[in-house]
């Protein structure tokens, strides 16, 4: 039914005395009762009601979007620029990062991250500008402050200047709280590590003995107690634990530079040497001792645990080295053959401490007189027994008199004075450890 109210036509609801709750609703036409109004009485108001639920979802919706792309939009550039890596900033050598060590540099240099280099176990490393020259700037996270306090306090050691450990130049904290990170500045290197420079390169004879020789008299002087001299204290033993081709790096001339000393731990004469927890280090370059959990906390057992690691990095080397009457494979880490790119614990403790094996010499390197006297040399470096392995000033010995002796043909590929080098006595395991 319809019915006339100031002057427009509607339809009209009314519920009945029986059913007071229900109402009947009269219209006339197609969907005339699409929308309807109703009367609670006669002669009251027109109630209208809710709009459809799909009809208040898109207003909503439509009213909503925009803020919410707006509020994204904004939180994004907040935290695009919270996390931006400043282009253009300053080492601040007078800032305090924790009981920083005094550092070579004075004042404010301006320093700019160009591109990472490399990543690590403990944060990345860049490349970049700081004046006229080239650092590197190790960036550590804020859970890794341990070792980047550990890492400044080894390369601020008296006596810790050399030409084969890498120059150190300024440790600072960056940022606050969540956001801080923790830097460590140093000498760059364009050739990167010796693992980088393998990957790409073959050795000739010269260049091993020149790489080897340089790398184990910068662990022979990290090794060393050093007295007192040009105005710093002595200089304690060091224990790198770490040793590996990756944290060797190569000067211009190929020149070895040992760096990442994180997992290093000092002797000092009567005090206790720190932290000194056994099963740390890279899984690959572990002893066998390291890996059983047998070690004894003592300096010359921290010591010939590195020297384990030498004889596999001068396996690296060797593996790389055209000199011998032979085609070079490419390049593999120790092991590699053996269990592959990522071998678990498990797979190391079995074929090293069970099994005692080691990477393998290939007939033609012992076929050359120079290589297999250094063949000789990493057999006693990665001896089974600690105590029966070399130190790394008898390695640097022993590699300086097999270059001297052994004089190369200009093709670097046979020996010419086979025979003296053969009736030659290398020096003994005595000056060892």
């Amino acid at each position: 039914k319809t019915n006339k109210q100031s002057g427009s036509l509607r339809q009209e609801c009314v519920a009945t005395e029986e059913n007071p709750q229900v109402f009947f609703c009269c219209c006339e036409g197609n969907f005339c009762n699409e929308r309807f109004t109703h009367l609670p009485d006669v002669g009251g108001p027109v109630i209208e009601p809710p709009p459809p639920a799909p009809v208040l979802l898109n207003l909503l919706v439509c009213s909503l979007l925009p803020v919410t792309m707006l509020s994204m939009a904004l939180l994004l550039c907040f935290w695009m620029y919270r996390h931006r890596k400043p282009p253009y900033g300053h080492v601040d050598i007078n800032e305090d990062p924790g009981a920083s060590p005094p550092s070579p540099l004075l004042g404010l240099k301006p320093l700019q991250l160009l591109e990472v280099k490399a990543r690590g176990r403990f944060g990345c490393v860049w490349k970049a500008q700081m004046m006229n020259d080239y650092v590197a700037v190790k960036i550590f996270p804020i859970q890794d402050k341990q070792s980047w306090q550990n890492e400044r306090d080894m390369f601020s050691t008296p006596g810790m200047k050399h030409e084969n450990l890498l120059h150190f130049i300024a440790a600072e904290k960056r940022g606050s709280n969540l956001e801080t990170e923790f830097w460590l500045i140093t000498e760059f290197h364009e050739r990167g590590s010796l693992t980088d420079y393998l990957k790409g390169s073959v050795l000739s004879w010269t260049d091993l003995c020149h790489i080897a020789e340089t790398m184990a008299c910068g662990l022979a002087y990290l090794h060393e107690d050093v007295p007192r001299c040009k105005g710093e204290g002595p200089k304690p033993a060091i224990a790198h634990r770490d040793f590996k081709s990756k944290n060797v790096m190569l000067k211009a001339d190929l020149s070895a530079v040992l760096g990442d000393l994180g997992l290093a731990v000092r002797f000092e004469p009567g005090k206790p040497p720190g932290d000194t927890h056994g099963q740390v280090g890279t899984w690959r370059y572990m002893a066998p001792e390291v890996l059983e959990g047998a070690i004894n906390f003592q300096r010359d057992a921290f010591l010939r645990i590195d020297m384990y690691a030498v004889g596999l990095v001068l396996w690296e080397l060797v593996s790389r080295c055209k000199a011998a009457d032979g085609p070079v494979d490419e390049y593999m880490l120790p092991f590699e053959e053996e269990i592959g790119q990522h071998p678990s614990l498990e797979d190391l403790q079995d074929l090293v401490v069970h099994k005692k094996m080691r990477p393998a010499f290939k007939d033609c390197w012992l076929k050359h007189s120079g290589l297999a006297q250094l063949c000789e040399t990493i057999e006693e470096c990665w001896d089974h027994d600690a105590e029966a392995r070399l130190s790394a000033g008898c390695v640097e010995e022993r590699i300086s008199q097999i270059r001297r002796l052994a004089s190369v043909t200009t093709s670097d590929c046979l020996l010419s004075t086979v025979t003296s080098l053969t009736n030659v006595d290398l020096p003994p395991k005595e000056s060892s450890i």
